[in-house]
C-alpha cells in the first residue's frame, strides 16, 4: 500500500532498511546466540544519524518525528528484534524528557542521545511493579538540594548499555501512584549500579538487566516536571512510545512473512512447490492481510501523535494490541509453513518467533491494553449521553 510518506520519510526508511539488510543481516544468528549487545549496528546507526529522526533540530535531531521512528523501527525489526528494541528503547528513555525537560534538561541530554554518542533507558518495571505502577517501591528522598534514590528496577532494556535513565521513584507514599515522581540519573552515578542480565527466549541480544539503587544521591535539578508527576509522565510516555513498540511487532510479522513466502516457493511436496496449494495459500494471503492493517493502524496513530494530538490513550493500546497479536499469529504461522525446519535454529523462522512473543508483554500486556481501550470507551460513551 501506499501510505504518502514523504521524500524524507522514504530516505529514512530506505537507510534503515539499507543497514538492516545489508550490515545486520548475516549476523542476525551471532548476536542471537552470543546475546552480545549489538554495538557495531547501533555504532552504524548513529553515524547514519538514525537516532536523532524523531528530534527537534535545535537539538541536534533531524525534525522527524513519532513515524520516522516506527519506520526505522519496523525496518531493522524486518531482520532483527533485539537490535530494534535496543534502538527504540532508548527513544522510550528520550520521551519523557522531551514531554517534561527543561530547556536546561533538553539541552543537557537530548543532543548526546540524537547524535547516538549515548543511549537511554527509561526505569519503572520492579520486582513487584510491572503493570501496576502504583505499586513501585523504589523511594526518592529529598535531602536538601538533592534526591537520594533507594531499590531496584529490573527487565531494563539497554540496562548497563544507556548511560542516561529516566527512574521512576516514589517521593510520598501514602499518595499512591499521585506519590511518585520522575528523574534522570545518568550512568556512573555514585550508588547506581546494575545487577543480573537476564537471559531471554527472544530479543536475545538486547540487554536486560536489574538497576540498583543505594543511596545514590541526585541533584534536585534532575527531577523531570515536578514532584507527583512521575505516573503521568509514565503514562504520557506511553502513549507515545507505544506505536514503536507496534512498529517493531509490524516489522517482525513482515520478516516472517517474507520468509513464508519465499520458502513456500522452494520448498517441493508431492512434485510442486507447497505456494500451489490452496489451504498454504489462504494462510499467506490471512497473513499479509493481518500485516497490512496492523501497518496502517500504526501508521494512523503515529501521525496523529504528529500532528499533536496527545489525547490518543485508546488509540495508543489498540495499536500495541492488534499488532503484538497479528505478530504473534504470523509468526507461529510462519513456523507452520516451514514444518519441522520451522521449530530448528538452523532457519530464521523460529527467532521471530521468539522475539514476537515479548511484544505482547512489555510496556503494558496485552490485557492492560485491552482495559485501557474498554475504560476509554466506557468514559466516551459516559460522556456522550451526558450531552
Amino acid at each position: 500500500m501506499d501510505y504518502l510518506l514523504t521524500e524524507e520519510q522514504i530516505m529514512v526508511r530506505d537507510l534503515a532498511r539499507k543497514i538492516a539488510q545489508e550490515k545486520l543481516k548475516d549476523r542476525v544468528a551471532e548476536f542471537d546466540q552470543s546475546e552480545e549487545f549489538p554495538w557495531p549496528i547501533i555504532k552504524l546507526l548513529a553515524e547514519a544519524d538514525l537516532f536523532g529522526v524523531y528530534l527537534e533540530e535545535k537539538y541536534g535531531g533531524m525534525g522527524g518525528g513519532i513515524l520516522e521512528l516506527c519506520l526505522v523501527t519496523e525496518e531493522l525489526s524486518r531482520v532483527c528484534g533485539g537490535v530494534a528494541v535496543s534502538y527504540a528503547a532508548s527513544a522510550l528513555g528520550t520521551e519523557p524528557i522531551m514531554l517534561f525537560g527543561s530547556e536546561e534538561q533538553k539541552n543537557k541530554y537530548l543532543p548526546e542521545i540524537a547524535s547516538g554518542k549515548k543511549l537511554a533507558a527509561f526505569g519503572l518495571t520492579e520486582p513487584n511493579a510491572g503493570s501496576d505502577a502504583g505499586a513501585i517501591e523504589t523511594t526518592a528522598k529529598k535531602d536538601g538540594e538533592y534526591y537520594i534514590l533507594n531499590g531496584t528496577k529490573h527487565f531494563i532494556t539497554n540496562g548497563g548499555d544507556a548511560e542516561i535513565y529516566v527512574i521512576i521513584a516514589m517521593t510520598d507514599k501514602t499518595k499512591g501512584s499521585r506519590g511518585s515522581s520522575a528523574f534522570i540519573v545518568e550512568k556512573g552515578t555514585p550508588g547506581f549500579t546494575f545487577g543480573k542480565k537476564e537471559e531471554k527466549m527472544g530479543i536475545r541480544t538486547s540487554s536486560t538487566r536489574e538497576l540498583v539503587f543505594t543511596d545514590c544521591k541526585i541533584p534536585k535539578k534532575n527531577l523531570l516536571a515536578k514532584e507527583g508527576m512521575g505516573f503521568i509522565v509514565t503514562m504520557k510516555t506511553f502513549d507515545m512510545s507505544r506505536p514503536g513498540v507496534a512498529a517493531q511487532a509490524v516489522g517482525i510479522a513482515q520478516g516472517a512473512l517474507d520468509l513464508a513466502v519465499e520458502y513456500s516457493r522452494q520448498r517441493q511436496q508431492f512434485g510442486k512447490p507447497i505456494s500451489s496449494f490452496q489451504g498454504l495459500q489462504f494462510m499467506l494471503a490471512d497473513m499479509a492481510t493481518q500485516v497490512e492493517a496492523a501497518r496502517a493502524l500504526v501508521y494512523s496513530l503515529a501521525r496523529m501523535l504528529d500532528s499533536g494530538n496527545t489525547k490518543v490513550s485508546k488509540e495508543s493500546a489498540m495499536a500495541k494490541l492488534f499488532a503484538s497479536d497479528v505478530a504473534m499469529k504470523v509468526t507461529t504461522d510462519a513456523v507452520q509453513i516451514y514444518g519441522g525446519y520451522g521449530y530448528m535454529r538452523d532457519y530464521p523462522v523460529e527467532k521471530f518467533m521468539r522475539d514476537a512473543k515479548i511484544t505482547q508483554i512489555y510496556e503494558g500486556t496485552n490485557q492492560i491494553q485491552r482495559s485501557i481501550i474498554a475504560a476509554n470507551l466506557i468514559k466516551e460513551s459516559l460522556a456522550a449521553s451526558k450531552k
